[in-house]
């Protein structure tokens, strides 16, 4: 008999009924440090006081109108993403899928609208991940995403993770847009060099090609700066948002230049939710945190700080650990064993970890999280290390 709710997770055995900054506690009283945050969506932790304030306040007074109507909370939140990014303009969504679903239509509108309908070809990447939408997994084109889900939508051409040969031979007169993660997420936390990111912005450049940038896992502080391609130095012409910029509550956007959105003109694209009065109260309140100078400053101290610690465990458990990578908060360990054992050893130690791709464990602690609760996590990957070797 089907469970009533649609068995495509597969769930751990753990039922957290409380939350506060870097713990979540389970209802048998348990307290577990969190370096998954719901996968790099809170960051700010759980219960901030901040957010709990900006969400019971626009609670009391408006949830939702639809996008028929003019929203002050959504222009607000627009216009601190505009004067903060590259972006002229943005439009809210509910989630990183639905990001990406625009981001998809923008750049081939653009060209139909450009006279050149006939550039519809997106090039993307082995490991990547844009979501489990049409779009989404068509655009990831792995077998474990689209077995089964034919036929799929075409104009995606999938190419080998940093073969730069591969790369530029695949631009054609057909090609609209390269759509990538700065670091791949799902992937196995698989970081692009800056100057490989600042080659892909010289390469659309030279073909007058688009540039899309997935940073729904690795943007909004998570690398140490606002948006991990500011590391290269460089601008994308569209780029896909999510995650950490609701701290929780479901919210998504799509941030553009004022040229690659050129052909979203009224009644092209539309949501229902996206950026309610509710979920921009709280974005709001995010961006203002984790956008300001020292919050980001601190949050490279911070993964200074675990990036260390981490290689020191790395180095202290050869038989279980590869080694560290990634930037910022945005960490993995690759592993010598399997990372699903890893993490269940994990929920012994009372410490949650996100296993991924690669053999990769994920750590995507809140940007919040302190030096005391570093020192503790290190001590409970310990005990979840250690506890694989003595199995």
């Amino acid at each position: 008999m089907i469970p009533s709710v649609l068995p495509t997770y597969s769930r751990a055995p753990l039922h957290f009924v409380a939350g506060t900054g870097t713990w979540l506690v389970e209802e048998d009283g348990r307290r577990f440090l969190d370096l998954g945050s719901g996968i790099a969506v809170n960051a700010l932790g759980h219960a901030h006081p901040a957010l709990v304030a900006a969400l019971t306040e626009q609670a009391g007074k408006l949830w939702h109108v639809s996008n028929l109507y003019e929203i002050p909370q959504q222009q607000a939140l627009a216009d601190k993403l505009v004067a903060r990014t590259f972006a002229d303009t943005v439009f809210f969504t509910n989630s990183g899928t639905e990001a990406c679903e625009l981001a998809v239509k923008m750049a081939r509108k653009y060209w139909y609208e450009k006279g050149a309908p006939e550039k519809t070809d997106i090039l993307t990447f082995a490991g990547s991940f844009h979501g489990r939408s049409s779009a989404g997994i068509a655009a990831a084109g792995t077998e474990k995403m689209v077995k089964g889900f034919g036929p799929l939508l075409p104009g995606f051409v999938h190419l080998p993770w940093g073969d730069h040969d591969a790369l530029k031979a695949a631009v054609s007169d057909t090609t609209a847009a390269i759509l990538i993660e700065p670091i791949q997420g799902e992937g196995g936390i698989r970081p692009l060099p800056d100057q490989c990111l600042r080659g892909l912005r010289a390469l659309c450049d030279e073909n007058g090609i688009l540039l899309i940038l997935d940073e729904v896992q690795c943007g909004m502080g998570r690398t140490g700066k606002l948006f991990a391609h500011e590391w290269a130095g460089i601008t994308p012409d569209i780029m896909m948002v999510a995650k950490g910029i609701g701290g929780g509550f479901p919210l998504g956007a799509v941030l553009a230049t004022e040229d690659a959105a050129s052909g979203m003109t009224a009644g092209t694209h539309g949501s229902t939710y996206g950026g309610n009065p509710l979920g921009c109260a709280v974005g709001n309140t995010v961006m203002d945190h984790v956008s300001d100078p020292a919050f980001l400053a601190e949050v490279n101290r911070k993964a200074g700080l675990l990036r260390q610690k981490l290689e020191g465990l790395v180095a202290a458990h050869p038989d279980v650990f590869e080694g560290v990578r990634g930037t910022g908060l945005m960490l993995g360990l690759r592993m010598k064993v399997a990372p699903a054992d890893f993490v269940a050893k994990g929920y012994e130690s009372l410490v949650i970890t996100v296993p991924a791709a690669d053999n990769v464990v994920r750590l995507l602690p809140p940007l919040t999280i302190t030096d005391d609760e570093i020192s503790q996590a290190l001590s409970r990957l310990d005990a979840a290390a250690t506890a694989i070797e003595t199995a």
